[in-house]
């Protein structure tokens, strides 16, 4: 493993062409997690019984396990993703992960819904959403910089915001609107990071990792971005 995991090509060293296969790869790979989990999520909201347990999971210390659990299983899939160049050991962490970030979405896509009786707030927030996420990732390609230093703000940022969450959730309070505009930014640090890392930490054969880093940002920021707009009503 050790022999093979040194003969990987890094992107950043690989002719132009080769660059843009992999980043089609990427996004590609991207866009198909996402596929994924509107199919998930359609499938979910279809059980009367599923939705009203993870509804009661929003409840206090259920909301912290059921937090907890989800940050298992992130680890698990972003590690086993990372530490093999088995490709279907890969797609397997990447399906399990889109299956756990469609559960925990069950909750807040059907008050989505419920507000206002339509989808009318998924499709703005998804808007905003990929607006956004393109946005900032075109900030890596225009200036061709490396933003792996911004990693240990990011860690700071996200261990306040665990933290804010672990006391909302045993304390009843609303973190409110605010939190949810910090945690828009720290999302888009994190889209920042990880399209940083596929210009410039990424082998060529490493597609499904840079694109489940890069799902996983974008899943963050919708959440957020869907808080905010249930906030104005």
């Amino acid at each position: 493993m050790e022999n093979l995991h040194n003969t990987k090509v890094l992107v950043a060293q690989v002719s132009q062409t080769e660059r843009i296969a992999f980043y089609k790869k990427t996004y590609a790979h991207v866009a198909g997690g996402v596929l994924l989990f509107l199919v998930f999520e359609f499938l979910f909201l279809q059980s009367a019984t599923l939705v009203e347990f993870a509804l009661s999971m929003l409840d206090g210390y259920k909301w912290l396990i059921l937090l907890g659990g989800f940050m298992l299983i992130t680890n698990y899939a972003e590690s086993t993703a990372m530490r093999t160049s088995d490709k279907n050991v890969q797609y397997l962490a990447y399906a399990v992960y889109i299956f756990a970030e469609a559960f925990i979405f069950i909750p807040l896509i059907y008050i989505a819904i419920s507000a206002v009786n339509s989808f009318e707030i998924l499709n703005q927030a998804a808007i905003v959403t990929l607006g956004l996420f393109a946005g900032i990732s075109s900030i890596v390609f225009i200036t061709k910089k490396d933003f792996s230093f911004i990693r240990a703000g990011l860690a700071v940022g996200f261990f306040i915001a665990i933290g804010l969450i672990i006391a909302g959730a045993l304390f009843g309070f609303n973190l409110g609107l605010w939190f949810s505009v910090g945690m828009c930014v720290l999302a888009g640090g994190s889209i920042l990071y990880q399209t940083s890392n596929m210009v410039h930490k990424y082998s060529t054969d490493d597609y499904i990792p840079a694109a489940l880093g890069l799902f996983a940002s974008l899943m963050l920021l919708f959440w957020y971005v869907i808080q905010i707009f249930l906030s104005r009503d």
